[in-house]
């Protein structure tokens, strides 16, 4: 494949600072070696400018969803234009909100089922979040629920049909955030279906209920994984993915030749212990791009 990487630090849409250092962190980590050790063509085009939250004047909830919507502006046309360029974008956040610039930018032309790993559901409003912060609320933003600069964002209107989209690893919902999913039609995969289930069997049916579609969007939030193995996160849920579930996740959306673009995202370096969330998460990226045990 032909890969672009491309770094958000976005931070506007959490309270806890440090997110913005995700996409060094990975690089750190490596990232660009590792995927071209595994064949593929890599182009980093750097960093997407965010502005720096000191230099903005203080916000009452839900805060910055002007500035959010601007860099989400620029990310969703980066996320076009490398779709039609016929490569893959892989985006380094940053916090959640960002997705609705990557989902936004790469269903622009066409449509995309999407994978959303993650502890939390994302499908707040303002009227129904408890802190106001963006980064819980871009699942709902992309199927047409929210700040209208954001649900109108590149074109009008929502980016995603609430039957195309999955929630996996999920387990930590705010109380009015479960009846808007369940009347959503989102299917939700909780922790405790992993559990019973299995990791495998519940992405494979995963990408069988996305068959409609010939493509998938990753968008893996670190905090879907255990924070025992990924501690550097800013919103740690306990009970979630294990390394390996992790990982099985990621090689079987690989053999199915349908991941076309992701991001990666939540990652706070501050919050870690010697970069191992960020060594994890280049670990995850590259067997999405087809990285074997043997």
């Amino acid at each position: 494949m032909k890969i672009k990487i491309i770094g958000i630090p976005l931070d506007l849409g959490q309270s806890r600072r440090g997110v913005d250092m995700g996409p060094s962190a990975m690089r750190y980590a490596d990232l660009t070696l590792r995927i071209r050790k595994l064949g593929h063509e890599v182009e980093d085009t750097g960093n997407i400018s965010v502005p720096v939250r000191e230099h903005l004047p203080e916000q009452f909830a839900p805060g910055f969803g002007e500035e959010i919507a601007k860099v989400c502006g620029v990310v969703y046309t980066s996320g076009s234009t490398t779709i039609e360029q016929g490569y893959f974008p892989l985006f380094l956040g940053g916090d959640h909100s960002l997705a609705v610039g990557t989902i936004g930018g790469v269903t622009d032309r066409s449509s995309s089922g999407v994978l959303w790993f993650d502890a939390h559901g994302d499908f707040n409003v303002p009227a129904t979040s408890p802190n106001g912060n963006i980064h819980g609320m871009p699942v709902a933003i992309l199927c047409g629920y929210g700040l209208d600069i954001l649900v109108n964002l590149g074109r009008h209107g929502p980016k995603v049909k609430a039957r195309d989209i999955i929630l996996i690893g999920t387990r930590d919902l705010d109380y009015d955030e479960k009846g808007l999913l369940r009347e959503s039609g989102i299917k939700v995969y909780t922790m405790r279906e992993i559990d019973e289930r299995g990791i495998g069997f519940i992405v494979n049916e995963a990408l069988e209920h996305l068959s409609h579609i010939p493509n998938v969007h990753v968008s893996f939030d670190m905090d879907v994984m255990d924070p025992g193995v990924a501690p550097g996160v800013g919103t740690p849920a306990p009970g979630g993915l294990t390394y390996r579930e992790a990982h099985l996740a990621m090689e079987i959306v690989a053999d199915s030749g349908r991941a076309r673009s992701m991001d990666i995202v939540e990652i706070n370096p501050i919050l870690d212990r010697g970069n191992t969330t960020a060594e994890i998460a280049v670990e995850l990226v590259c067997s999405l791009m087809g990285q074997k045990i043997f």
